[in-house]
């Protein structure tokens, strides 16, 4: 009878400074991810903190996925922090409505204050859907509403954006989703965000 061997490979799972060192590298554009749900500094930060602290002792994940699993955890504790409902639950405006704090923001780039300037909820599925690329159905998940609550608030966002972009004919005006959620377009307005992020930070 012959000797049956198991072959086992070592499973490469990230480790507690594997995400300290995604974190530490990554900690611009983890913090405008936060910055972007919350629309709040003080609740970005708060998010960033607790996503580090989620992520360094949550569930085991594959060294690959560490740094989608790290932007994922800033979303979970952004819901959590805001608690974004749709609009239809009570008939009025997304719970926690845009502060105070949001509209005040420093922030000179117009399409970017449209972003900002969304109800929680749209400002939400804008971000999780459009920049970082979830589809509908994570999204519903993330957000416990269903996936037409998603489309019809993704919609609304288009358009305040697309109105509020319009009126400045140096900003290009969003003609349609796929033309918002291009790489490239993407890539402009996380750089833009970036840019404005460390200017009023410094």
């Amino acid at each position: 009878m012959s000797e049956v061997k198991q072959i086992t490979r070592p499973t490469q799972y990230a480790s507690s400074d594997d995400f300290r060192r995604v974190f530490d590298e990554d900690m611009n554009s983890l913090y405008l991810l936060s910055f972007l749900l919350t629309a709040d500094r003080e609740k970005a930060e708060q998010c960033f903190v607790s996503g580090l602290e989620d992520a360094v002792d949550g569930n085991p994940v594959f060294k690959d996925w560490a740094r989608s699993w790290a932007r994922r955890v800033i979303i979970v504790n952004a819901v959590r922090a805001i608690n974004p409902r749709p609009m239809e639950e009570n008939g009025g405006p997304s719970s926690a409505a845009v502060s105070s704090n949001a509209k005040t923001l420093p922030v000179e780039q117009p399409e970017i204050a449209a972003v900002l300037a969304l109800e929680p909820f749209e400002r939400f599925v804008y971000v999780i859907t459009v920049l970082e690329r979830y589809s509908d159905q994570d999204c519903s998940v993330l957000l416990s509403c269903t996936r037409g609550d998603v489309v019809a608030a993704r919609t609304r966002a288009f358009e305040q954006i697309g109105s509020a972009t319009a009126s400045h004919p140096n900003q290009p005006t969003p003609a349609s989703s796929e033309k918002l959620a291009s790489d490239e377009r993407r890539s402009s307005l996380l750089q833009l965000l970036v840019g404005q992020c460390l200017a009023t930070s410094a």
